[in-house]
């Protein structure tokens, strides 16, 4: 029986799918990109700003943390009010954020720039996909497209310290935000002249108290790890602020079950394939961005790498994951996501525990190198597969929510990454950081100074007048911020095995379960 190939019912629309198709790329990479090109500037922070390393998480976390929590609300403002509507509102708040970042002068204004950064990416995240899942018709097209969207994915979370570090060299470090500004209005004249509406016909109105408890959730587990390090973790704040975040979480899901128009419909996860690859895209994201965090560090500090060259030696990660991308798309296709996701997140535990053995002196071409490809690999060999089970899992009129529970995952994953990892390394830095410089008997606020973040110590051995005492704080930072990297990557690696062993445990052999291939009463809108 010959099979009919599915298409767009514009025609217009039909002929220009790939070309859609790269201009929603260009808003994905603009909002990837923005989640970790403050990375490669972290050390800069750190010492124009005077930001702490818990500064330096919210920094980075403040971002991920309010694109996290209004994802799944965005998602269904677009499928109610139209996609392109939303995700052009997005564009234009990004890029006004993104030049009131730039003038910051202190870590709370830009910690509240980046939060309000986050808006605009959550109202442009989910509807890049949800844009790309109407427009492509076929499912082996579909599956090819997803695979080009996770390969932009992966391409923006290395070319964002390369970037970064470019504009660093030869700009202030407001740059890093004020690039975004040209590329979003270039972004905006493309989408409004060709990119189609859509919006699902059944949509009814926004669920706020479930959108009131997903934010307090998300934001008190973040506050707590983050600031756990410094207060403590067997204080009272800590402990009352998971307790609290278990009590929302509790409270959300009560919320969900019972709404009549639930923000997230919580019985999707009881099809094992949107739960398991949802879960996956969550560990993975959670590895990447915890890492990410502190390797750019580790290229600064500890190698002593500018901030352009840090962000270059982070090109390989590029290069593994737009080459591994497609293939992985393809792959599951062929073997069913069982087959491949297990694999992407053991290449990824594999190649944290390889950075675990992270020394001064290890070779860049070699293990460094090499562990960087093998975790991009790793990581397209999740997402892209991953990101085609749960899309393929709902009806396509549920594409925006779908999305958003595709991207909430990356995004609380990520956000926990860097709130856990850091922590983790916090927690072993400092005290490690402080033994060593007890026996130098420097001033008790130089210590407490060092012990705060690791750019903060080699400010402390600048300060320094003899030149052997400095050297001595050096090494000293240098021998704490590898302790504490050390740390975090053992532990990232192994929760990335332990996904490894979830996917393997609970994915469905082959896509079934799809109702994706159906047709939908989805209004279509034509191109401009």
């Amino acid at each position: 029986m010959e099979t009919v190939k599915l298409v767009h019912p514009d025609p217009l629309v039909e002929r220009r799918r790939w070309g859609i198709m790269a201009i929603l790329s260009l808003s994905l990479f603009l909002v990837v990109v923005d989640n970790l090109i403050i990375n490669v500037a972290i050390p800069t922070l750190a010492r124009e700003l005077g930001a702490t390393t818990s500064g330096l998480q919210w920094i980075v976390d403040a971002y991920a943390l309010v694109f996290a929590g209004l994802l799944l609300a965005c998602g269904g403002l677009g499928d109610r009010f139209g996609r392109l509507r939303v995700m052009q509102i997005g564009m234009v708040l990004f890029g006004v954020f993104s030049a009131w970042a730039a003038f910051r002068n202190s870590t709370g204004e830009l910690i509240a720039a980046r939060g309000l950064m986050g808006i605009g990416a959550a109202l442009v995240f989910p509807g890049t996909l949800a844009i790309v899942i109407d427009v492509f018709r076929d499912p082996v097209e579909r599956a090819k497209a997803i695979g080009v969207w996770s390969a932009v994915s992966g391409a923006a979370v290395a070319f964002g310290p390369v970037t970064g570090g470019f504009l660093l060299e030869h700009f202030w470090w407001g740059s890093v935000f004020l690039i975004n500004v040209p590329i979003v209005i270039v972004a905006l004249v493309l989408q409004w002249r060709f990119v189609p509406e859509s919006r699902d016909p059944n949509a009814e109105q926004l669920d706020w108290p479930g959108f009131a408890l997903s934010i307090s959730f998300v934001g008190l587990l973040v506050y707590t790890i983050i600031e756990g390090p410094h207060r403590g973790w067997t204080s009272t704040p800590t402990l009352a602020g998971f307790i609290g975040a278990a009590v929302f979480c509790a409270l959300f899901i009560a919320r969900e079950r019972s709404a009549t128009h639930p923000l997230l419909d919580v019985s999707v996860f009881r099809n094992m394939r949107v739960t398991a690859a949802t879960s996956a895209i969550f560990i993975a994201f959670f590895s990447l961005f915890g890492f990410t965090f502190l390797i750019t560090q580790y290229f600064q500090f500890v190698r002593g790498y500018d901030p352009l060259e840090s962000g270059l030696h982070t090109l390989p990660f590029a290069i593994g994951a737009g080459i591994t991308a497609p293939i992985a798309a393809r792959l599951a296709l062929r073997f069913g996501p069982r087959r491949v996701i297990p694999v992407g997140l053991l290449f990824m535990g594999v190649a944290q525990i390889w950075a675990s053995t992270f020394e001064v002196d290890t070779a860049y071409v070699g293990s460094v190198m090499a562990s960087m490809v093998l975790m991009a690999s790793g990581l397209s060999l999740v997402t892209s597969p991953a990101s085609e089970s749960v899309m393929g899992s709902l009806p396509r009129e549920m594409a925006g929510v779908g999305s958003a529970i595709n991207d909430t995952g990356r995004e609380v994953g990520g956000t926990l990454g860097v709130a856990i990892i850091g922590s983790i390394f916090a927690s072993t830095y400092g005290p490690r950081i402080v033994d060593l410089l007890n026996p130098l008997e420097l001033p008790e606020a130089a210590v407490s100074s060092a012990k705060e973040s690791v750019g903060a110590a080699f400010a402390v051995a600048e300060q320094v007048g003899e030149p052997s005492l400095a050297a001595t704080i050096r090494v000293a930072a240098g021998t704490s911020f590898l302790d504490g990297f050390q740390a975090a990557c053992i532990t990232v690696g192994i929760v990335a095995l332990f996904g490894s062993l979830l996917a393997l445990r609970f994915l469905p052999s082959k896509g079934s379960g799809s109702v994706h291939h159906q047709e939908s009463g989805l209004e279509h809108g034509s191109a401009h």
